[in-house]
């Protein structure tokens, strides 16, 4: 596997193969906010009729990371150091991922995220820590 890297770090989220795969979209990320949605589709389908929480869950890293990095102007990259993670009901439909900095320093931000459903309903929490490295550069 080769680094994402490109241009305008703005636009590396889109790049990402994985986001991709998801078809996640970021609505935003700015001030140490961001916003992220997707569709539930049945590829990412559990064996209730929800959403997978493995998506979920990266949804809410996800929305945390590019939380972080929006305070530095997306100069730096954030990688997960912990996340922990609370289910409260199975995702189904649209769901939004909001994810905010609640304190950070040079190096580490710590962050929490809520992902919700079309109803505003709560599907998952969670809260965790990222440390900020350099952006990769391109080989």
């Amino acid at each position: 596997m080769q680094p994402v890297t490109g241009a305008d770090p703005r636009h590396l989220f889109g790049q990402v193969p994985f986001m991709r795969l998801l078809e996640a979209r970021r609505e935003f990320s700015e001030g140490g906010r961001a916003r992220l949605v997707i569709d539930a589709r049945p590829e990412l389908g559990n064996v209730i009729g929800a959403v997978h929480g493995g998506v979920l869950v990266t949804l809410l890293d996800v929305a945390m990371a590019s939380a972080a990095v929006s305070l530095f102007g997306f100069a730096r990259t954030a990688v997960t150091l912990n996340l922990n993670t609370s289910f409260h009901a199975p995702g189904r439909g649209r769901l939004t991922a909001d994810g905010e900095v609640v304190q950070h320093d040079a190096s580490v931000a710590w962050c929490r995220a809520t992902v919700s459903d079309e109803a505003g309903c709560v599907v998952a929490q969670a809260q965790g820590s990222f440390r900020y490295l350099p952006l990769p550069q391109a080989a």
